[in-house]
């Protein structure tokens, strides 16, 4: 079977595309650094790019196993079969190596974080829980207030479908 019939070259060169977009934003990414809202947004579509094109690749894999069970049926031969596991494998080295890069420069901008937080924790001399016990009260005060004022206007707005005559009682 001629390359430009056989399935597997079609399905290679999509992949390949797939790990050149997810090359070139990994490129972006690195280049990155002040804004980290872009960062953040595209580190996960890096990963999760990097989690598809794994996906493809491995039932790729999956393809040239069933092929490699009975070669001639498939028109190929050992060489080839080699062939193509060496690209699913360079590929997912390719798609690893990204994937571990971001996920280690995820981890380094999260623990950087946490350490600035804590610093400045440190410096306003708050307890390292997130508020004080007097705080939460205020909390807990203001969310049942706010819940109350919800169910209030929910009920005058029944009360102005139902009955439209008291409409004046309510406004």
């Amino acid at each position: 079977m001629s390359s430009a019939q056989d399935p597997f070259y079609i399905v290679k060169e999509e992949i390949q595309d797939s790990i050149d977009k997810l090359l070139s934003t990994f490129q972006q990414w690195e280049r990155l650094s002040s804004n980290a809202g872009e960062q953040a947004s595209l580190t996960k579509e890096l990963l999760a790019n990097s989690e598809s094109i794994e996906w493809k690749v491995d039932e790729l894999d999956k393809a040239i196993s069933v092929a490699a069970r009975d070669p001639s049926l498939y028109g190929i031969d050992q060489v080839e079969l080699e062939s193509r596991r060496r690209w699913t494998s360079s590929a997912r080295t390719q798609v690893g190596d990204v994937k571990r890069s971001v996920v280690a420069g995820r981890e380094a901008i999260e623990g950087g974080a946490t350490s600035l937080h804590g610093m400045r924790r440190e410096l306003m001399r708050l307890q390292n829980s997130q508020h004080t016990a007097g705080s939460n009260q205020y909390i807990d005060d203001n969310d049942n207030f706010i819940q109350s004022e919800s169910d209030r206007q929910l009920l005058l707005i029944k009360y102005r479908v139902l009955f439209p005559c008291f409409r004046i009682l309510f406004i």
